[in-house]
């Protein structure tokens, strides 16, 4: 049998499978992607020495060696793609990426986060406090982290920090030794189907944890064959682990940290979101677990400067402001308006949404034009397909009447290419009637790529 020297991944610009591919190729393996699209991020992986193709012919992989090789692949490539099919009437091992990570984490201390919302900070920030201590890990993350701008730490360490991603019931493949549960709000209803399996998927989940399992107060969920010691954890109510005494002044979110053993007073946030107390009470949990100080943490969580599209600050003037923000879900949505309201407080808030996938804006519609209907202002961009064909009736326009039946809110539909200008005109005129305001960017599509451009056009 030969042995494996070469990956293939099928959607290599994923921020998860670029994390893979970037770890196989520190251990020297011959590291090869596809993706559909040219990105900021596949250009760094290009820039490392991995090879990325962007068309969908067969040269390349008809150059691989099938017992030499594995192909990596995630679930939004499509079925009846053409290198995906070629591979697979070849008899070429083709895993999922879960599947991969979890061969990857068996043998290490996993430590990961799972959840409907917060895994992908609550993990960075745990990585970043445990990089930094006297501990150390690895990390596969699930956003770039801004202090090491890369989705990949490595160490000499035997922990690794991994974001346990629900889609798909990925997280079942992982062996985690401390996991956390951030929300189990329901999600991803075009592969659970209904929200008791959604909820019945975490519960597996929670079976696989081997040593504790730090779980958000709030949540209640049966779990047969528990292994883990469970613990609790909550912002300004008594838990095993808690934040109280929130105190936020001149830009900035200091609070106390309580384990079941000692208090940790005075941490700060080095990002100032009201949302993240409570990723940072989870994210220290596991810290203090694994043995970090009580130092340790405040410096972790002082020095912590973020993760790339989860609240990013880029323009703060006294004027206007311009957070941008990856929030997909509605509950997501609200937490990330809340922050705003916080932050800001007494701005004019415009939001822009592009919805992500047709089956969840049809599946959460209510929850959606709730939650935007509380903005002092909307823009809607169209709908986000990544893997998905249309639904007839589930459109951007279909989703801003119900906005509009929710409350009397004003509201724009605009393309992408044009949103820079168009909130130009509208911070300006919000200026020059004398109001303060804040533009919010939310979703999980493309709409990232617009997020520079906004930038600029911002800075008045």
């Amino acid at each position: 049998m030969k042995r494996i020297d070469t990956y293939y991944f099928l959607g290599i610009g994923g921020i998860g499978m670029s994390a893979l591919a970037r770890y196989f190729a520190t251990k020297g393996m011959r590291v090869i992607g596809y993706d559909r699209t040219i990105s900021p991020l596949t250009e760094t992986l290009e820039a490392e020495g991995i090879q990325v193709q962007y068309d969908e012919g067969l040269e390349i992989v008809k150059a691989l060696d099938k017992e030499a090789t594995i192909v990596v692949r995630t679930p939004a490539v499509p079925e009846d793609m053409p290198v995906y099919m070629w591979l697979k009437e070849q008899g070429f091992t083709i895993m999922k990426r879960a599947e991969v990570l979890g061969t990857v984490t068996r043998e290490a201390r996993a430590l990961c986060v799972a959840g409907t919302h917060g895994k992908t900070t609550t993990s960075t920030m745990l990585a970043h406090i445990l990089h930094q201590s006297h501990i150390g890990t690895n990390a596969f993350l699930g956003g770039i982290a801004n202090n090491y701008g890369t989705n990949l730490l490595l160490d000499d360490s035997d922990n690794v920090v991994v974001e346990a991603d629900e889609f798909d019931r990925s997280f079942h493949h992982l062996t985690p030794y401390i996991s956390v549960i951030t929300s189990m709000d329901p999600d991803h209803l075009d592969i659970y189907g209904t929200e008791e399996a959604y909820r019945e998927s975490f519960a597996k989940y929670a079976s696989l944890v081997k040593k504790a399992l730090v779980v958000k107060h709030s949540l209640q969920f049966t779990v047969d064959n528990l292994q883990a010691r469970v613990y609790t954890y909550a912002v300004d109510e008594k838990a095993d682990f808690y934040g109280d005494n929130i105190r936020v002044a001149n830009g900035e979110i200091r609070f106390d940290f309580h384990t079941p053993e000692q208090s940790v007073e005075d941490v700060q946030l080095g990002v100032p979101v009201w949302v993240n107390v409570e990723n940072s009470v989870a994210a220290m949990a596991v810290a203090w677990l694994m043995g970090a100080t009580a130092e340790e943490l405040r410096e972790g969580m002082k020095s912590f400067s973020g993760v790339y599209r989860r609240f990013n600050i880029h323009v703060n003037t006294p004027e206007v402001a311009y957070v941008d923000d990856y929030a997909h879900h509605p509950m997501e949505l609200k937490a990330s308006i809340e922050s705003v309201r916080k932050l800001y407080p007494d701005r004019y808030v415009i939001g822009v949404f592009q919805p992500h996938l047709f089956s969840r804006t049809r599946d959460f519609a209510d929850d959606f034009a709730e939650v935007l209907s509380s903005l002092d202002e909307v823009a809607l961009l169209p709908i986000y397909p990544a893997r998905e064909e249309p639904i007839d009736g589930v459109t951007s326009e279909w989703l801003m009447r119900k906005v509009g039946e929710m409350r009397s809110v004003k509201r724009a539909l605009v393309l992408p290419e044009i949103l820079a200008k168009y909130l130009r005109e509208r911070v300006k005129n919000c200026v020059a009637k004398g109001e303060n305001c804040v533009v919010i960017t939310m979703g999980a599509g493309d709409i990232d790529r617009q997020v520079n451009k906004i930038t600029k056009s911002l800075t008045l």
